[in-house]
């Protein structure tokens, strides 16, 4: 048999290898790839190396006789050892460098892609339709994807009578709470190909010159299909009720509280997007979760990931280079090595902490902590965001360029969000408890205990106040700015950041 097919390592689901029009034939051998190189390219997280190097394998064992698993420095040596030049097949990879080496090898053809829920096609037709490559908004998309797909609809209306339901999701955490209270996630069990993945990661280390950041175990995140669809019945059955109101709430001791934890599955394609939505539907319609929080999960599903997806390719390679404000600070040596010991700000070091021990944190911490403090301090957008693809279990390149790049850093001036991301310690204080005990007040924009986040908004609101004054969503920002009796001192206090680590 001449018939191969090529699973790369972010498509694991059944739906990869699906025999429908499109796809590989019923009969096709598999062949996976163990790329050394990749791990020699960048400082991954080292939870995040043994997530994806666990789940490969475990669908290799899955696979049994019908893959032939090639472990080799690079892609190219790879896929001549396991096929030579027989004819391969592979659906459209997600990365344009992994594109762009498919397309380079002449015995590969390339299938359409598959895990998302829209064809490039018809989203390359709507953004056109909605302002080309200007200023496209993730809210049309989603109305358009909601009714284009019929997902969470009401006959010819939104579910529930509104297609945002964010005035509900909002919330404070509860006064005086440590945790949210909610069920447990699903937690996956580690084994022998766990204890084998670990072990190569250190020999890698000692041998190799392999390094990595971050902390590694137990495993937090599914790496089987078994595992995936056990996290997604948990969180539909179990959390999925509770997570709109409080889905932009942070806790120090509940960093989890009642968000799903699926997108590391969907991103590795163990799990595919329309079922989960479809099962979050489900839940509404059986009366089992109220529609604010279907929409929620939703909206993060159908919307977001989808609408980062699509610019992604859209928006092309040059948007990897964009850098409107000006941002030119490399980012420091604490922030790079994730020490969250050297940082004095509660909610920076509880944050930072977080990544470190899990690869992971949830929506609100990466876009108004990490990224709020690495736009205040006008770190290198490129940079910011082949960090957050290093240190993130779920971050891959066409997850994080446009969400960083364009929404978190505000590189684009605008072509994807209608304003930059940023806040003082106010905004930290209100929705979450991570000021308490904080050696910093968030009120204090001036004095030895001045807020950095505080002073880091009014510096980055006085750097900026040109752009900042001509969008009427950041306009009150310049009005406040020019209220300030002490913006002398603000500035000065915020300089210290330069020097010393927050």
């Amino acid at each position: 048999m001449n018939d191969w097919h090529w699973l790369f390592g972010d498509q694991l689901g059944p739906h990869f290898l699906a025999p429908e029009e499109g796809g590989p034939a019923r009969d096709s051998k598999v062949v996976m790839i163990e790329a050394r190189s990749v791990f020699r390219r960048r400082r991954f997280h080292r939870a995040k190396a043994h997530l994806v190097l666990s789940a490969m394998r475990h669908r290799a064992a899955e696979l049994g006789d019908r893959v032939r698993y090639v472990r080799a420095d690079t892609y190219r040596e790879g896929l001549h050892e396991a096929v030579g030049d027989n004819p391969v097949t592979v659906h459209h990879p997600t990365s344009r460098a992994a594109l762009g080496l498919v397309r380079s090898l002449e015995q590969v053809r390339v299938l359409p892609a598959r895990g998302f829920l829209v064809p490039q096609d018809a989203f390359r037709v709507w953004a056109d339709e909605h302002g080309g490559g200007g200023r496209l908004r993730q809210e049309d998309f989603y109305r358009w994807a909601r009714r284009a797909l019929g997902l969470l609809m009401d006959g010819g209306g939104p579910a529930g009578g509104r297609w945002n339901h964010d005035h509900a999701n909002r919330e404070r955490p509860p006064r005086g709470a440590r945790t949210l209270g909610a069920p447990e996630p699903y937690r996956p069990r580690e084994d022998d190909i766990d204890a084998e993945v670990r072990a190569d990661l250190a020999r890698w280390e000692r041998e190799d010159g392999i390094r990595f950041v971050g902390r590694d175990g137990p495993r937090l995140f599914p790496a089987t299909r078994r595992e995936a669809l056990a996290a997604l019945r948990r969180f539909v059955d179990h959390r999925l009720a509770g997570f709109g109101p409080h889905e932009d709430a942070v806790l120090a001791a509940d960093p989890v509280m009642s968000h799903s934890l699926l997108s590391a599955s969907l991103n590795l394609g163990l799990l595919d997007p329309w079922e989960t939505v479809a099962a979050a539907e489900e839940a509404w319609r059986a009366g089992r979760a109220p529609v604010n929080s279907v929409e929620g999960f939703v909206r993060q599903v159908a919307g977001w990931r989808e609408y980062v997806w699509q610019l992604y390719w859209y928006f092309g390679e040059d948007y990897r280079h964009e850098n409107t404000l000006g941002h030119h600070t490399a980012l420091p040596e604490w922030f790079l090595e994730l020490d969250a010991d050297a940082v004095t700000a509660r909610c920076l070091a509880t944050v930072l902490a977080q990544v470190r021990d899990t690869g992971w944190t949830h929506h609100i911490p990466r876009l108004m902590i990490l990224g709020s403090h690495a736009l205040q301090r006008g770190w290198e957008p490129r940079q910011v965001t082949d960090w957050f693809h290093r240190c993130f279990v779920d971050g891959y390149d066409w997850v994080m360029l446009p969400n960083v790049t364009g929404m978190s850093q505000y590189a684009d001036g605008g072509r994807m969000t209608t304003k930059p991301y940023t806040s003082g310690g106010a905004y930290i204080h209100r929705m979450s408890d991570l000021c308490d005990g904080c050696a910093y007040r968030p009120g204090d924009r001036a004095g030895a205990q001045a807020c950095p986040f505080t002073t880091g908004y009014w510096s980055f609101a006085h750097r900026h106040r040109d752009l900042l004054a001509a969008n009427q969503r950041t306009a009150r920002a310049v009005q406040g700015l020019d209220r300030l009796g002490n913006l002398d001192e603000v500035l000065a206090a915020d300089r210290r950041w330069d020097k010393q680590t927050p």
